[in-house]
Protein backbone atom coordinates (compact mmCIF):
# COMPACT_ATOMS: atom_id res chain seq x y z
CA UNK A 1 0.00 0.00 0.00
CA UNK A 2 1.33 3.56 -0.72
CA UNK A 3 -0.15 7.29 -1.73
CA UNK A 4 -0.66 5.67 -5.32
CA UNK A 5 -2.64 2.52 -4.49
CA UNK A 6 -4.51 2.37 -1.37
CA UNK A 7 -5.62 -1.01 0.94
CA UNK A 8 -9.11 -2.26 -0.49
CA UNK A 9 -10.47 -1.18 2.84
CA UNK A 10 -8.95 2.56 2.65
CA UNK A 11 -10.13 2.69 -0.87
CA UNK A 12 -13.54 2.14 -0.14
CA UNK A 13 -13.28 4.86 2.65
CA UNK A 14 -11.81 7.29 -0.04
CA UNK A 15 -15.09 6.53 -2.27
CA UNK A 16 -17.50 7.84 0.44
CA UNK A 17 -14.91 11.39 0.62
CA UNK A 18 -17.29 14.11 -1.65
CA UNK A 19 -15.82 15.75 -4.47
CA UNK A 20 -14.48 19.00 -3.72
CA UNK A 21 -14.40 18.61 -0.19
CA UNK A 22 -11.98 19.70 2.66
CA UNK A 23 -10.83 17.10 4.33
CA UNK A 24 -9.51 15.83 7.49
CA UNK A 25 -7.65 12.31 8.14
CA UNK A 26 -7.88 12.01 11.91
CA UNK A 27 -5.32 9.04 12.89
CA UNK A 28 -3.34 9.52 9.59
CA UNK A 29 -0.47 7.35 10.40
CA UNK A 30 1.31 7.22 6.67
CA UNK A 31 -0.67 9.77 5.20
CA UNK A 32 -1.87 7.69 2.50
CA UNK A 33 -5.29 8.53 2.46
CA UNK A 34 -5.06 12.17 2.24
CA UNK A 35 -1.99 12.01 -0.17
CA UNK A 36 -4.31 9.70 -2.69
CA UNK A 37 -6.91 12.08 -2.26
CA UNK A 38 -5.47 14.53 -3.77
CA UNK A 39 -3.09 12.78 -6.24
CA UNK A 40 -6.63 11.62 -7.56
CA UNK A 41 -8.45 14.98 -7.18
CA UNK A 42 -10.64 14.26 -5.55
CA UNK A 43 -9.89 17.16 -2.98
CA UNK A 44 -7.75 19.79 -3.30
CA UNK A 45 -6.83 19.99 0.37
CA UNK A 46 -6.55 18.19 3.42
CA UNK A 47 -5.02 17.51 7.10
CA UNK A 48 -3.74 14.59 8.06
CA UNK A 49 -3.77 14.42 12.01
CA UNK A 50 -1.45 12.10 14.13
CA UNK A 51 -0.81 12.08 17.38
CA UNK A 52 2.25 9.54 17.93
CA UNK A 53 5.48 10.72 16.64
CA UNK A 54 6.56 7.87 14.56
CA UNK A 55 3.49 8.29 12.12
CA UNK A 56 3.36 11.84 12.26
CA UNK A 57 7.27 11.66 10.95
CA UNK A 58 6.19 8.81 8.25
CA UNK A 59 3.11 11.37 7.18
CA UNK A 60 5.32 14.27 6.82
CA UNK A 61 8.38 12.54 4.66
CA UNK A 62 5.14 10.85 2.54
CA UNK A 63 3.25 14.12 2.02
CA UNK A 64 7.04 15.30 0.50
CA UNK A 65 7.69 11.99 -1.71
CA UNK A 66 4.51 12.91 -3.38
CA UNK A 67 5.05 16.87 -3.46
CA UNK A 68 1.78 17.49 -1.95
CA UNK A 69 3.33 20.46 1.08
CA UNK A 70 1.09 22.94 -0.18
CA UNK A 71 -2.34 21.18 -0.29
CA UNK A 72 -1.77 18.21 2.23
CA UNK A 73 -0.52 19.63 6.14
CA UNK A 74 0.23 17.22 8.36
CA UNK A 75 -0.41 18.55 12.42
CA UNK A 76 1.16 16.83 15.21
CA UNK A 77 -2.58 16.13 17.45
CA UNK A 78 -4.08 14.38 19.62
CA UNK A 79 -7.43 13.59 17.77
CA UNK A 80 -9.78 16.02 16.83
CA UNK A 81 -6.94 18.71 17.94
CA UNK A 82 -5.85 18.76 14.90
CA UNK A 83 -8.50 20.99 13.35
CA UNK A 84 -10.61 24.36 13.70
CA UNK A 85 -13.66 26.02 12.58
CA UNK A 86 -11.02 28.54 10.73
CA UNK A 87 -9.32 25.29 8.15
CA UNK A 88 -13.10 25.05 7.15
CA UNK A 89 -12.99 20.97 7.14
CA UNK A 90 -16.36 19.44 5.61
CA UNK A 91 -15.28 16.30 5.48
CA UNK A 92 -13.59 13.94 8.34
CA UNK A 93 -12.32 10.47 8.03
CA UNK A 94 -10.77 8.40 11.00
CA UNK A 95 -10.00 4.60 9.79
CA UNK A 96 -8.88 1.81 11.80
CA UNK A 97 -9.46 2.34 15.73
CA UNK A 98 -12.30 0.83 17.39
CA UNK A 99 -15.69 1.73 17.97
CA UNK A 100 -15.61 3.30 21.04
CA UNK A 101 -11.89 5.21 20.35
CA UNK A 102 -13.32 6.71 17.51
CA UNK A 103 -16.64 7.73 19.21
CA UNK A 104 -15.04 8.93 22.36
CA UNK A 105 -12.30 10.69 19.68
CA UNK A 106 -15.58 12.92 18.33
CA UNK A 107 -16.93 13.45 21.53
CA UNK A 108 -13.97 14.75 22.90
CA UNK A 109 -14.57 18.23 21.21
CA UNK A 110 -18.17 18.12 19.82
CA UNK A 111 -17.54 22.10 18.65
CA UNK A 112 -14.38 20.91 16.11
CA UNK A 113 -17.14 19.60 14.23
CA UNK A 114 -18.69 22.77 13.52
CA UNK A 115 -18.30 22.80 9.75
CA UNK A 116 -18.04 19.19 9.02
CA UNK A 117 -20.92 17.73 7.22
CA UNK A 118 -19.59 14.23 6.43
CA UNK A 119 -17.75 11.83 8.87
CA UNK A 120 -16.45 8.38 7.22
CA UNK A 121 -15.47 6.17 10.07
CA UNK A 122 -14.03 2.81 10.11
CA UNK A 123 -14.21 0.74 12.75
CA UNK A 124 -12.23 -2.37 13.26
CA UNK A 125 -14.87 -3.46 15.88
CA UNK A 126 -17.88 -2.22 17.72
CA UNK A 127 -19.43 -0.75 15.18
CA UNK A 128 -22.53 -0.25 17.27
CA UNK A 129 -20.75 2.35 19.69
CA UNK A 130 -20.19 4.68 15.92
CA UNK A 131 -24.24 4.35 16.00
CA UNK A 132 -25.40 5.13 19.30
CA UNK A 133 -23.31 7.97 18.98
CA UNK A 134 -24.71 9.05 16.07
CA UNK A 135 -28.02 8.85 17.21
CA UNK A 136 -27.11 10.99 20.85
CA UNK A 137 -25.48 13.55 19.21
CA UNK A 138 -27.69 14.41 15.71
CA UNK A 139 -25.62 12.42 13.20
CA UNK A 140 -27.62 9.85 10.64
CA UNK A 141 -26.41 7.03 8.36
CA UNK A 142 -26.40 7.70 4.78
CA UNK A 143 -24.33 4.66 3.61
CA UNK A 144 -22.65 2.08 4.89
CA UNK A 145 -20.39 -0.79 3.72
CA UNK A 146 -18.82 -3.83 4.56
CA UNK A 147 -15.59 -5.59 3.17
CA UNK A 148 -13.26 -8.19 3.62
CA UNK A 149 -9.41 -7.91 3.46
CA UNK A 150 -6.69 -9.96 4.66
CA UNK A 151 -9.28 -12.68 5.96
CA UNK A 152 -10.22 -9.10 8.25
CA UNK A 153 -13.87 -7.84 8.44
CA UNK A 154 -14.74 -4.20 8.09
CA UNK A 155 -17.18 -1.74 8.36
CA UNK A 156 -17.57 1.84 6.70
CA UNK A 157 -19.90 4.06 8.36
CA UNK A 158 -21.09 7.81 6.37
CA UNK A 159 -22.71 10.33 8.54
CA UNK A 160 -24.31 13.45 7.95
CA UNK A 161 -26.31 15.75 10.45
CA UNK A 162 -29.72 14.44 10.92
CA UNK A 163 -31.94 12.38 12.67
CA UNK A 164 -33.28 8.81 12.76
CA UNK A 165 -34.86 6.11 14.07
CA UNK A 166 -33.27 3.30 14.21
CA UNK A 167 -34.53 -0.32 15.54
CA UNK A 168 -32.24 -2.26 18.06
CA UNK A 169 -31.28 -4.66 14.99
CA UNK A 170 -30.32 -2.12 12.84
CA UNK A 171 -27.91 -0.01 15.69
CA UNK A 172 -26.33 -3.60 16.01
CA UNK A 173 -26.26 -4.40 12.31
CA UNK A 174 -26.31 -1.45 10.62
CA UNK A 175 -29.66 -0.10 8.33
CA UNK A 176 -28.26 -0.27 5.06
CA UNK A 177 -26.22 -3.47 5.57
CA UNK A 178 -29.14 -5.43 6.79
CA UNK A 179 -30.97 -4.19 3.85
CA UNK A 180 -28.05 -5.66 1.05
CA UNK A 181 -27.45 -8.63 3.64
CA UNK A 182 -24.33 -9.07 1.48
CA UNK A 183 -21.90 -12.50 1.98
CA UNK A 184 -19.63 -10.71 3.71
CA UNK A 185 -21.89 -9.35 6.35
CA UNK A 186 -23.51 -12.95 6.83
CA UNK A 187 -20.31 -14.64 7.61
CA UNK A 188 -19.67 -11.54 10.45
CA UNK A 189 -22.97 -12.02 12.23
CA UNK A 190 -22.85 -16.13 11.89
CA UNK A 191 -19.06 -15.76 13.62
CA UNK A 192 -20.28 -13.52 16.49
CA UNK A 193 -23.09 -15.86 17.11
CA UNK A 194 -20.25 -19.00 17.15
CA UNK A 195 -18.48 -16.60 19.83
CA UNK A 196 -21.52 -16.02 21.78
CA UNK A 197 -22.36 -19.26 22.57
CA UNK A 198 -18.69 -19.63 23.59
CA UNK A 199 -18.88 -17.39 25.96
CA UNK A 200 -22.21 -18.88 27.65
CA UNK A 201 -20.72 -21.97 27.39
CA UNK A 202 -17.73 -20.78 29.42
CA UNK A 203 -19.66 -18.80 32.09
CA UNK A 204 -22.11 -22.21 32.88
CA UNK A 205 -18.94 -23.24 35.51
CA UNK A 206 -18.81 -19.85 36.82
CA UNK A 207 -21.10 -18.65 40.24
CA UNK A 208 -24.04 -16.64 38.72
CA UNK A 209 -23.86 -13.85 40.28
CA UNK A 210 -26.30 -11.10 39.07
CA UNK A 211 -24.24 -9.44 36.64
CA UNK A 212 -23.54 -12.69 35.03
CA UNK A 213 -27.23 -13.59 34.84
CA UNK A 214 -27.55 -10.15 32.77
CA UNK A 215 -24.71 -10.81 30.55
CA UNK A 216 -26.47 -14.63 30.01
CA UNK A 217 -29.84 -12.71 29.14
CA UNK A 218 -28.15 -9.73 27.03
CA UNK A 219 -26.01 -12.34 24.88
CA UNK A 220 -28.88 -14.66 24.39
CA UNK A 221 -31.35 -11.66 22.95
CA UNK A 222 -28.37 -10.74 21.35
CA UNK A 223 -28.25 -14.24 19.47
CA UNK A 224 -32.28 -14.41 19.34
CA UNK A 225 -32.08 -10.94 17.39
CA UNK A 226 -28.88 -11.87 15.01
CA UNK A 227 -30.31 -15.29 13.79
CA UNK A 228 -34.16 -13.69 13.04
CA UNK A 229 -32.48 -11.28 10.52
CA UNK A 230 -30.17 -14.38 9.00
Amino acid sequence: MNAQRLSKRLEKVASFVPEGAVVADIGSDHAYLPCYLVNKGIVDKAIAGEVVKGPYESACNEVKKEKLQNQIEVRFADGMEAISAEDGVTAVTIAGMGGPLIASILNKDLSRLETVERLILQPNIHAISIRQWAKVNGWKIVDEAILMEDDKIYEIIVLERGEEQLSEAELLMGPFLLKEKNEVFVQKWLGEIKQWQFILESVKAVMQTEPIKEKIIETNAKIQLVEEVL
